[in-house]
């Protein structure tokens, strides 16, 4: 057996840093029943544009929110931030050149956050200590050290942040959740997700790499805790493609996926990982794979019995299956593209019967049935989203907590780190809850 030793991450954190050195204040004014709350959005693009704008404003007028205020480093975002902030709320918008001068503005009372990957984190922090609540895009952490500092920081700081895994906000999901949970489906033994798609063109922007020049931003404020390196434009607009600043597949669609095995199993991490992949489609400069495949393997950590296997597999070169998600019992199988329960490979009487066993078949059934589908609230063009950011916005009012918190954040993070040292190493990967460590064995 290899001797364990602890996995290094390729960047280190550096304590004492911008993201963290900011000190604990109060809203600079307190937030009323009645009183309307002021949203700050940090990083301005397409995500932003299509998705969390849109949702935000499915509901910004019923729960009395608005967005007023807009930080990007970058000029030309900045500049089309504005024009299509006032085009969406017949507002001003206060611009910010970065974060310092956004939580200077004491008029913000959250921030809705959606910047690079690796930056997540990190401005998470800043949010919370500068006492603002904070909408966190996904992945929360892709570094052990930075999935740490938030969480300290959120559980210090009290603030109701919202990691930004939607589907904990799906009633499709939540009604699965609901199902495992009682029992009815059985043990799960097997989960098969998958994520592909054939787009040369993702996650690359020629257009707008062209556009990029270093005297229109700030590259050391992009970088935060990442080692010091000269201006790049791609990895700045193209930052999905090139480590340390995403994974690229892992980061931005296993996350989702492997969240949900932790909520549905109630287990907050895999036993072990193991991983491989490469760039067999698109050689076009990146860093990332274009293909990978993840095996994880789940149960009770004390023990090396029971639990199930989690298969994950992702291709960018042929988009054959698209996105699945399969739980597997004894007795059938739960489809979260169909939303249906059924008694597919379920075990049969004749197969049983030969052992002197019972036949074990799920009865046919549509989530649907479990739950109540809300339909008040204009859901849009992206209904996850737009329900996870109500959920938000009213944890804010109630100071619940939202479905997505920092903790379950933390938790897909450990997974996506996992993932990543078993990518990066090609071995078997652990994890050290004493020190809250990768492992590589």
């Amino acid at each position: 057996m290899n001797q364990r030793r602890s996995f290094i991450q390729k960047t280190s954190f550096l304590a004492g840093g911008m993201a963290l050195g900011l000190s604990p204040i109060s809203y600079g004014r307190i937030i009323g029943a009645n009183d309307r709350v002021k949203v700050g959005l940090v990083g301005f693009a397409l995500r932003s544009k299509q998705s969390l704008i849109p949702s935000f404003m499915n509901h910004a007028k019923e729960l009395n929110m608005e967005i007023m205020a807009l930080s990007d480093i970058w000029k030309l975002r900045r500049e089309e931030g504005e024009a299509f902030l006032k085009a969406q709320t017949g507002n001003g918008i206060f611009l910010a050149r970065n974060n310092d001068e956004l939580y200077a503005n004491k008029n913000v009372d959250a921030v809705i956050i959606a910047t690079a990957d690796f930056q997540h984190a990190l401005h998470g922090v800043e949010a919370v200590r500068a006492g603002r609540d904070a909408y966190v895009e996904k992945p929360m952490a892709n570094t052990m050290d930075d999935a740490r500092a938030i969480l300290k920081a959120v559980e210090e700081t009290k603030r109701i942040v919202q990691i930004g895994t939607q589907r904990r906000s799906g009633w499709n999901y939540q009604a699965a959740d609901d199902f495992i949970k009682s029992g009815k489906f059985g043990n799960v033994n097997l989960v098969e997700l998958t994520w592909n798609v054939n787009q040369p063109g993702r996650w690359r922007l020629p257009d707008l790499v062209g556009k990029c020049k270093e005297e229109d931003t700030d590259w050391k404020r992009f970088l935060m805790n990442r080692p010091s390196v000269p201006f790049d434009p791609r990895k700045y607009c193209e930052y999905r493609l090139f480590w340390p600043y995403s994974s690229g597949i892992p980061d931005q669609w296993m996350v989702h996926q492997i969240d949900t095995v932790n909520w549905f199993s109630g287990f907050y991490r895999p036993r072990s990982v193991v991983a491989n992949g490469g760039i067999y489609q698109w050689n076009d400069g990146r860093a990332n794979f274009d293909t990978m495949t993840a095996v994880f393997d789940y149960g009770d950590l004390k023990s090396k019995t029971g639990g199930f296997q989690v298969i994950y597999s992702s291709r960018m070169g042929n988009s054959a299956g698209g996105i699945k998600e399969y739980y597997f019992s004894n007795g059938g199988m739960l489809n979260l593209e169909t939303n249906k329960v059924s008694s597919s490979g379920g075990l049969e009487e004749k197969l049983a019967s030969a052992m002197g066993m019972k036949a074990n078949l799920l009865e046919e059934k549509s989530l649907s049935e479990a739950l109540k589908v809300e339909s008040g609230a204009n859901t849009g063009a992206d209904p996850l989203t737009s329900a996870h950011m109500r959920n938000w916005m009213e944890c804010i009012r109630s100071r619940k907590q939202p479905n997505a918190d920092v903790r379950a954040g933390y938790n897909h993070s450990v997974a996506l780190c996992m993932t990543i040292a078993a990518i990066q190493t090609g071995k078997k990967v652990t994890f050290d809850d004493a020190k809250q460590e990768v492992v590589v064995d």
